[in-house]
């Protein structure tokens, strides 16, 4: 469940009350602020759960309030979500994670691996419960044969490192 974060931006829709609907950066200290009501905590929290405490206390000012949040800007887990390339490619790079992108996409975004590289030896870093397993990529077959089958799907804040060949 994802939690929002200082400097996330969220976008609040109050239902028939478009005067109440904003979209606003989390600011700091954690809070965010709306007409009527001031500040309300979200930093740690589920969307849910703000809209719910925005809710609760609209309940003086507006009839039956009905309140939805989207998180529009996730500026806090911009870090902790990013996929890094390492090692013997063009540009490594730490890139931006969506949804679908395989070891080929990340690979082709650093501008595919180098004159030096060992590919068939890269070394895919993924943490799973608080631990870090390694996964073996065989890249050069990915590339040059085609052969797909650590063409794996990539997670948020995986690592991938392209070793050099000993000479």
């Amino acid at each position: 469940e994802y939690h929002i974060g200082v400097d996330d931006t969220v976008q609040i829709n109050v239902w028939r009350n478009p005067e109440l609907s904003v979209t606003v950066p989390v600011r700091p200290d954690g809070k965010i602020s709306m007409p009527l009501i001031g500040d309300v905590r979200a930093a740690g929290r589920a969307p849910e759960v703000v809209a719910k405490a925005i809710q609760t206390k609209l309940k003086s000012f507006v009839r039956d309030p009905n309140v939805t949040l989207m998180v529009t800007g996730l500026m806090s887990n911009e870090y902790l979500t990013r996929l890094r390339i390492t090692g013997a490619v063009a540009n490594p790079s730490s890139l931006n994670y969506r949804q679908g992108m395989t070891v080929l996409d990340a690979i082709l975004a650093s501008g595919s691996i180098n004159d030096f590289a060992a590919p068939n030896s890269t070394k895919l870093y993924r943490k799973i419960q608080g631990k870090v397993r390694v996964i073996n990529i065989y890249l050069g077959d990915i590339l040059f044969k085609g052969e797909l089958e650590t063409n794996i799907e990539l997670r948020p804040g995986d690592i991938i490192t392209v070793p050099g060949r000993l000479f």
